[in-house]
């Protein structure tokens, strides 16, 4: 039986695994996935990602998370927007600023998954997937 929504279920693994202060997790492997995870350490929310293989011989996409100290976690929260009951679309003069700029925005338009700065620069609008702070 297929998963309905992997977006969420990568989002829900990050956020709980940081919560307990796990030094990685492992989702699903896609392109979506990993483009997403390509976003979130270029911005500084993860410190890196490798592709592994799990017991089963299957591609997961471990996710190593960030921590500046021991009492703190750099993805305070992070929330789907999108879903695949309710989409949410934005042009370009529309993207929302997380918390006045503190957070990010994923956005995936025409020219691939990018931050809500980027979508601004490049006058691109799309589908906002998710918003991490």
């Amino acid at each position: 039986m297929g998963m309905t929504d992997p977006i969420a279920d990568m989002l829900t693994r990050i956020r709980n695994g940081s919560r307990v202060r796990f030094k990685s997790v492992d989702v699903l492997n896609s392109r979506i996935n990993l483009n997403m995870a390509k976003v979130l350490k270029k911005s500084g929310y993860l410190s890196g990602y490798d592709i592994k293989k799990d017991q089963h011989g299957h591609e997961v996409l471990r996710l190593y998370l960030k921590y500046p100290d021991s009492k703190r976690a750099v993805i305070t929260n992070i929330q789907r927007v999108s879903k695949p009951g309710r989409r949410v679309y934005v042009k370009s003069e529309k993207i929302p600023q997380v918390l006045n700029g503190y957070g990010i925005a994923i956005l995936s338009t025409s020219k691939g998954i990018m931050t809500d700065k980027e979508a601004r620069e490049q006058s691109l609008g799309g589908e906002l997937l998710c918003n991490v702070w």
